[in-house]
């Protein structure tokens, strides 16, 4: 009788299941593990927040640029956003705008128009330069344009819009996932022909001006 009950004590391992301190040290491992990789996951997402911004951004850049080749967008006409007339000599130290009032809307959000409290939509500023335009029309002899896109809660209130470094891209991904309203999200140049004109005709005719 005794040896079976030896028999019996031997058999019920004490290690048949989790004790409170197990359970806790699994709980700790678990908590280091989930505080390590947190960081990498918000950080991917982050960026492929951006990325989608930079994307969003560079379709609402070719929109504009497509409204001015079609002249959709144009000089007096009824849609806000006509580039203005850059004071620098260099098109890309354009100064950054100081309002929304004159620039080009790109409602992603559905509601009809661009909202400063709203991280979808976006503004569009539009300069031009052409040292040999003296006509305020810069369609009648073509122009170099700088464009930039802006988020719309870029021009919400107290926030105050910045140049990037020459030497700096506009906006990086890599970084918080709303990205820095203060600067453009996308900036690209190109040139717009005269009415009538194609491209490469009004490019050669202002090369041909510059040269001495």
């Amino acid at each position: 009788m005794t040896e079976q009950k030896q028999h019996q004590n031997l058999s019920e391992s004490p290690d048949g299941g989790y004790t409170i301190i197990e359970s806790l040290v699994a709980m700790i491992v678990v908590s280091v593990l989930m505080i390590a990789i947190a960081p990498v996951m918000a950080f991917s997402v982050a960026t492929r927040v951006q990325a989608r911004r930079i994307e969003l951004a560079t379709q609402a850049a070719r929109t504009y640029i497509d409204g001015l080749r079609s002249e959709s967008i144009k000089f007096g006409g009824t849609i806000k956003g006509f580039p203005a007339k850059s004071t620098a000599a260099n098109l890309a130290d354009t100064a950054v705008p100081g309002n929304n009032t004159d620039l080009y809307c790109v409602d992603m959000d559905g509601t009809g128009v661009c909202e400063t409290s709203s991280t979808k939509d976006f503004y569009v500023q539009g300069a031009w330069l052409n040292q040999d335009a003296t006509d305020p029309d810069p369609t009648l002899k073509g122009y170099q344009l700088l464009v930039r896109v802006y988020r719309a809660d870029s021009f919400a209130s107290g926030v105050t819009l910045k140049a990037a470094p020459k030497d700096e891209k506009k906006q990086s991904i890599v970084g918080s996932g709303l990205g820095d309203k203060t600067m453009p999200v996308v900036e690209m140049s190109t040139e717009i022909p005269a009415t009538g004109n194609p491209s490469y005709k009004s490019i050669l005719d202002r090369l041909e001006k510059k040269t001495p």
